[in-house]
């Protein structure tokens, strides 16, 4: 009795043709590419997918530690991989952030339109007694509500997001103070403002320009690049593009940022299994955390959260840290709030401020 082979069309593999599916890689054999196959098998997938994700989802919210226990155990098939987890829920979170984002954008961008643009002071006249008349302090008044409702939708918007921003209340208030920041900015603190100006309506070059607000020929390429920036940015008064340029970066920072706190958890734990364990604690840390950040924003379509209760449930993002590190690492209360904090402490108070100043100046730098 002869035994009848076919070949695979997937990995070119020959086995028995009594089988209907290659033993090798699992591929039908001998199935025609229909369109009623074609949403078939994507439906099929999707939903394969999207059963382990609410069957991963539940205890990644209300279980902490749990899910990276099981995967360590073993248990790799049942829930949603732990990489593929974080992935799909980060990519919800940063596609429902960019919608909250376009308004706070333009809304910066106006109000540095604001803090840049000059008084613009008309019909205006100062007596020999040095004396200005009702006019020009009409103007000025106005001006002056301008500028403090300015301010106060600028601190909103960096209020908004300081859980991203990483910027304390005191650099908040520094910031929005408008003569500080103007006094203070690389616009304004090494050129003549008038004189630049001047250069630009008379179309002047960017190398005269460049010259103009101190650029020598002998300077490198970080500080030619630099001033390359300042000029742009003070030709557009744009600043909502720079954070703009800021909020496309976190995502990309967020590949570095997690390994960081795996590695904070393998110098606490050292000999507690191998640094890819503490990865798979990280990646359902870090998907936990984008899935309240998610449920925060969601909430804010539907109606304005307070900010004291963002910031109570974000605080408490720390409590499910101490519980998931008690529970997968096995250890006593006591100390698992001790290196929980320390986790926290460093990651908070070292790695983000660090992170945040290089994704700032790297913002600048490339907008």
């Amino acid at each position: 009795m002869s035994i009848s082979y076919s070949t695979c069309k997937n990995c070119e593999k020959q086995f028995q043709s009594r089988y209907d599916f290659c033993p090798y890689c699992g591929q039908k054999d001998r199935e025609e590419l229909t369109l009623s196959l074609l949403f078939s098998n994507t439906i099929s997938n999707y939903f394969s997918v999207d059963a382990r994700f609410f069957k991963s989802f539940l205890p990644l919210l209300f279980r902490p530690g749990y899910l990276a226990e099981k995967f360590i155990g073993g248990k790799r098939l049942l829930y949603l991989h732990p990489a593929q987890l974080y992935l799909f829920i980060s990519v919800v979170f940063f596609f429902l952030f960019s919608f909250s984002t376009r308004k706070q954008i333009d809304s910066v961008n106006s109000r540095f339109d604001n803090f840049f643009s000059p008084t613009q002071v008309t019909n205006s006249s100062v007596s020999g007694k040095g004396t200005t008349d009702s006019t020009t302090l009409e103007v000025l008044n106005t001006n002056k509500e301008k500028d403090s409702i300015a301010k106060t939708e600028l601190r909103k918007v960096l209020n908004d997001n300081v859980f991203l921003t990483g910027l304390t209340q005191k650099q908040v208030d520094s910031l929005i103070e408008t003569e500080k920041f103007k006094n203070n900015s690389v616009l304004s603190s090494s050129f003549n403002e008038s004189k630049i100006d001047s250069l630009i309506a008379a179309k002047a070059s960017d190398h005269e320009i460049y010259s103009a607000m101190g650029l020598k020929e002998t300077d490198g390429a970080f500080k030619r690049r630099l001033y390359t920036q300042g000029l742009k940015f003070y030709k557009s008064k744009q600043g909502g593009s720079i954070l703009q340029t800021f909020y496309d970066t976190i995502p990309i920072a967020m590949f570095f940022l997690l390994p960081i706190f795996a590695l904070i958890l393998k110098l606490l734990y050292y000999n507690r299994g191998r640094y890819a364990h503490h990865l798979v604690f990280s990646f359902y840390y870090f998907a936990f955390l984008f899935s309240v950040f998610t449920i925060i924003l969601t909430l804010n379509f539907i109606m304005e959260i307070p900010n004291w209760v963002v910031l109570v449930i974000t605080l408490s993002t720390f409590s499910y840290l101490l519980i998931a590190i008690k529970h997968f690492y096995r250890q006593g209360l006591f100390l698992s709030f001790i290196k929980s904090g320390l986790t926290a402490f460093l990651f908070l108070a070292l790695v983000i401020p660090i992170t945040v100043i290089f994704l700032g100046l790297f913002s600048f730098m490339f907008y």
